[in-house]
Parts: structure tokens; C-alpha cells; sequence
């Protein structure tokens, strides 16, 4: 009885402990239910809200970079210190000359055909001059009636001047056969020059080479009427001599070439019959004036010749090294932008910003271009600049791989 009245408290206790109070349990397991409600709720409304965040987010940010231009770039090349400019030059003989003639007649004979290598003094036709030949023959009997007629006035003139002394003539008499005497001798001096003057002309019936060199045009043939243009009607080239052993070739350069065309100046001549082969040449001297129809300076060089094989009046190309002192760079065609205001390049400048930049052209090798002012080698030029570019407009860079892939 003890035993189970020591036990009884025990029993109470335990059974004290397990019965929970009256409320308590349903209301945990409401606000349990409420609080898993509520993340549920959580959970949908972000599972649907955050993905439409994330697409307006990378629609704004393709949108972005759809309305920023994607570009390539490049950068500028150097070109070398002595650059080589290729120009058109003709060519022509040292010395040139048509030969006319200077007394009228037949032609006689000639000697020398086109293509002749002849020398100076050589004789090159003769000319039959009857007509000359007629006046200088009575040009000479003039002239010895003229002398006959002096030397009697001579004769009267001393003796009159005899007779002066015993006073056996007048004063007057004696001034008069002095003056016819004085009159005399200009008649035979007169009459000289007029025999001369028709000797050098029937000299002109043989025509000779005034220097060494090659005809290089024959205008008569025998039986030929020649007139030296006396009578009044045009002169008549006979022939055509040109000095070919050295040439002159004439090349026009630029203006902005000008201040490197200096005399001593060397350039390779080439011409098309001869390919593979070059002839050097020197520049002597330059007109020192700009053309401003061409803008360009006129330059003369000299090239030996003699073989005679460059032949006068050829086209030819004189190759130039030219020395700069101010470096050039090479572009490709692409990155020009022709503008009302001008030539330019787009650079990218900090920031992604387009910049317009003017430049200067020299010379155009096809698919690149030589520009010689505007650039420093640094700038990142854009290749294919759309027209409606502005100064300060965004760009994007992109490897032109991948702009070539995007399409």
C-alpha cells in the first residue's frame, strides 16, 4: 500500500506533463500553415517576376547595343622615308631643228634619207638657182662698169685738181669732178655688196648639217619647187635634223612633289619596248614655276644615249625616289568619307566617340592611299564609316571577324 502510494504523485506528474494546454496547439499549427502559405506565395511571385526582370533587363541592354554602331578599326601604316613616284615623261632630242632653205629654185640632188646618221657640215641637197645665178652675173658686170666709171672720175678728179694749181679751171669745177669721184666710189661699193649678197645665196644652193645627229624627216624629192618664203608665200621645211645622242625627257611634277625635285636629283627611266630595263637619268634643271593649268613643275632631265637606241619623241615613266621630311601613311580605301566640307577619316577617340578628322591625299595605289598630312600613326580609324556619322557620336568596337559572322 506504501509502495503504490510512493508511486501515485509520480503517475499524477507524468500524466500532468503530457496533457498540453487547452488552445495552445491549434493556433502553432495555424500560423505554421500561414507562414508556408505565404512562401509559397512568395516563391510564384517570384518565380514570375524576376524572369520578366531579367528579359526587360537584356532587352534593354540588346537595345542598347543595337543603337550603338558596331565598328572595325584600323590603325594608320608608315610608308617609307623615300617614297617612289611613278610619272609620265616624254622624250626628246637635245637639240631639234628643221632645215629650210634660203634662196628659191629646183631641187638638184639630195643626200640623205630619214633615219641618216649624218655630221655638221655634212651636205645634205643641192638646189639648182637659175634665176640667181643670172642676177649674179650682171650683178658682176654692174659692178665692173661701176668700177670703170670710178676710175675715170679718178682720173678727172686728179686732174682737175692739177689744173686747180696754175688756175686753169674754176673752183666749182674742180669740187664737182671731186664729188662725181666720191659718188663713183659709193656706186662700186654698192655694187660689191649686191655681188656678195647674190654669192651667199648661191652659196644657200647647198644645204649642209648644222649639227651631228639623224634626219629625221625628208620633205623633197627631186624636181621639187623650193621658196624660202621670199616671194611671199609660207617656207618649206626640207628637212628634219634632231641630236639624239643625248636626250632631254620632260616630267611634270606635282606640286606637293616640287620641293623634292631639285637639280641632281636621279630617276630611273623605263620605257615599254624595253621591259626589264632601265636608263638613269639626271635632273639638270625645272622651269621654277607651278603651271596652273596642270598645278605641277615642269623638269627637265638628262639621259645618255649613245647606242641611239631610245628613240625621240617615246613615251616613257621616270621612276623618282623622292626624300620626305614629313612622314606619310598608308589607308585602305574603305576608311575615307567624302564629305561637301571635304575628305575625312572617323577615328575612335576615349569614351567610344566618333571623330572626324581632315587629311591630306598623295598618292593612290588602288586599293590604299598615301595621305601626307592630317594623321599622327596612332588613331583607330574606322573601316566603312556610315555616311551619317557625326562628330561625337558612340561607337562600339568589334573584331571584324565577328561583324563579318553577325549577318
Amino acid at each position: 500500500m506504501q509502495r503504490e502510494k510512493l508511486m501515485e504523485p509520480q503517475t499524477t506528474h507524468a500524466a500532468a506533463g503530457s496533457a498540453p494546454p487547452s488552445g495552445r496547439a491549434p493556433r502553432g499549427r495555424f500560423a505554421l500553415w500561414l507562414l508556408a502559405f505565404f512562401v509559397v506565395i512568395a516563391v510564384v511571385v517570384a518565380a514570375g517576376i524576376i524572369p520578366r526582370l531579367n528579359s526587360r533587363a537584356a532587352l534593354r541592354t540588346e537595345t542598347n547595343l543595337l543603337a550603338t554602331p558596331s565598328v572595325t578599326v584600323v590603325r594608320p601604316q608608315l610608308s617609307e622615308p623615300a617614297q617612289e613616284i611613278v610619272l609620265p615623261a616624254t622624250i626628246q632630242p637635245w637639240t631639234d631643228a628643221p632645215i629650210y632653205a634660203r634662196t628659191n629654185g629646183y631641187l638638184r640632188r639630195w643626200y640623205a634619207d630619214i633615219g641618216a646618221q649624218v655630221h655638221s657640215g655634212q651636205l645634205l641637197a643641192e638646189i639648182d638657182t637659175p634665176e640667181v645665178d643670172q642676177q649674179l652675173r650682171q650683178a658682176r658686170a654692174d659692178l665692173a662698169t661701176a668700177k670703170a666709171n670710178f676710175d675715170l672720175a679718178g682720173i678727172t678728179a686728179a686732174r682737175y685738181r692739177d689744173l686747180l694749181k696754175t688756175e686753169s679751171v674754176s673752183k666749182q669745177d674742180a669740187d664737182n669732178a671731186q664729188g662725181d669721184f666720191e659718188a663713183k666710189r659709193a656706186i662700186v661699193q654698192s655694187a660689191e655688196a649686191n655681188v656678195r649678197r647674190l654669192e651667199e645665196m648661191q652659196s644657200f644652193q647647198k644645204i649642209f648639217a648644222p649639227f651631228d645627229g639623224v634626219i629625221t624627216a625628208r620633205n623633197i624629192d627631186v624636181g621639187s619647187l623650193i621658196d624660202a618664203g621670199s616671194s611671199g608665200g609660207p617656207a618649206r621645211e626640207l628637212f628634219h635634223l634632231a641630236a639624239t645622242r643625248r636626250l632631254r625627257v620632260y616630267v611634270s611634277v606635282p606640286q606637293q612633289y616640287s620641293e623634292a625635285a631639285r637639280p641632281g636629283l636621279a630617276g630611273d627611266l623605263r620605257l615599254p619596248q624595253f621591259p626589264g630595263k632601265q636608263f638613269t637619268g639626271k635632273l639638270i634643271n625645272t622651269a621654277n614655276a607651278i603651271d596652273p593649268s596642270t598645278r605641277t613643275l615642269l623638269a627637265q632631265f638628262e639621259v645618255q644615249n649613245p647606242s641611239g637606241q631610245l628613240l625621240a619623241g617615246s613615251y616613257a615613266e621616270m621612276h623618282l625616289q623622292l626624300a620626305s621630311d614629313q612622314p606619310a601613311y598608308l589607308l585602305p580605301v574603305n576608311t575615307l568619307l567624302f564629305r561637301s566640307e571635304g575628305l575625312r577619316v572617323v577615328a575612335v577617340g576615349p569614351g567610344g566617340k566618333a571623330h572626324l578628322i581632315a587629311i591630306t591625299l598623295g598618292r593612290d595605289f588602288g586599293n590604299e592611299v598615301e595621305v601626307i598630312s592630317g594623321l599622327n600613326g596612332s588613331e583607330q580609324l574606322i573601316t566603312d564609316p556610315p555616311d551619317s556619322v557625326v562628330e561625337g557620336e558612340a561607337v562600339r568596337i568589334v573584331p571584324a571577324a565577328h561583324l563579318q559572322a553577325k549577318p
